[in-house]
């Protein structure tokens, strides 16, 4: 079965520096795969790279079957590919509705953003009591919220998330995992880049452990979260990220 998302053979370079280096992984449709591995480690310049912020030297970016390497964001988001970028990054500004309304600013079906908008907050109930609250004033778990629920407006067929837990106190980091399992019991596949292994593997169905821009490890996350290998992966790492 072809994979939503594959990275084949990806070499990519910050000016005369490797951070990948033949780097592969897939991620099957509906499913939620993890990208782990410590700072440095190149796991960021990944989803860049995912998202058309980096070209590759070399290798293969193919999504539904189709080569999107080196597309520019813009198309590839409209392809179905939606991020949570690491920080939210939020118009703090704006109110929690017009934030979401952001998220489906490249679709046509105007009329279907409305019912989409009422589905969100079925999932988000918090963030329906805080519709006409200017983002920038709430915490940091529901930032996050946020920004997961404005992913969802897109219709993506897949979720990019960039350190979704980073930050949050416990209760949110719990409460944020439970939403990104949510999120994938409605159909979303969803590709998370993590540091916290126990927690990323406790809710995903496969992934990797990226060490100095290869993959060392990766399998079936029941059975990472039971390998002792997986804390010697995480300490290593000297190249970009």
């Amino acid at each position: 079965m072809t994979p939503l998302l594959e990275l084949d053979k990806i070499n990519s370079f910050y000016g005369p520096v490797q951070v990948h280096f033949e780097l592969s992984l897939s991620v099957p449709e509906g499913k939620i795969v993890c990208l782990l591995g410590g700072n440095a480690s190149g796991k960021s310049t990944t989803m860049k790279i995912i998202l058309g912020l980096l070209k590759p030297r070399s290798g293969t970016v193919r999504f539904a079957g189709e080569v999107i390497t080196g597309e520019a964001t813009p198309r590839i988001i409209r392809r179905g590919i939606a991020s949570v970028p690491e920080a939210r990054r939020l118009f703090a500004a704006m109110t929690v509705r017009e934030n979401l309304l952001m998220g489906a600013y490249v679709r046509a079906d105007r009329q279907a953003v409305a019912g989409d908008l009422d589905r969100v907050l079925t999932l988000f109930p918090r963030l329906a009591e805080r519709l006409t609250q200017r983002a920038g004033t709430l915490s940091g778990g529901e930032q996050q919220m946020v920004a997961m629920a404005r992913a969802l407006m897109g219709r993506p067929k897949l979720i990019c998330m960039d350190e979704p837990t980073m930050g949050l106190s416990p209760l949110f980091v719990d409460r944020v995992l439970e939403l990104i399992a949510a999120i994938n019991r409605e159909g979303v596949s969803v590709f998370m880049v993590e540091q916290n292994a126990s927690l990323a593997l406790a809710i995903a169905h496969e992934g990797y452990v990226l060490q100095a821009g290869r993959i060392v490890l990766s399998g079936p996350a029941a059975s990472l979260l039971r390998d002792p290998r997986i804390r010697d992966a995480y300490l290593g790492g000297a190249a970009a990220a």
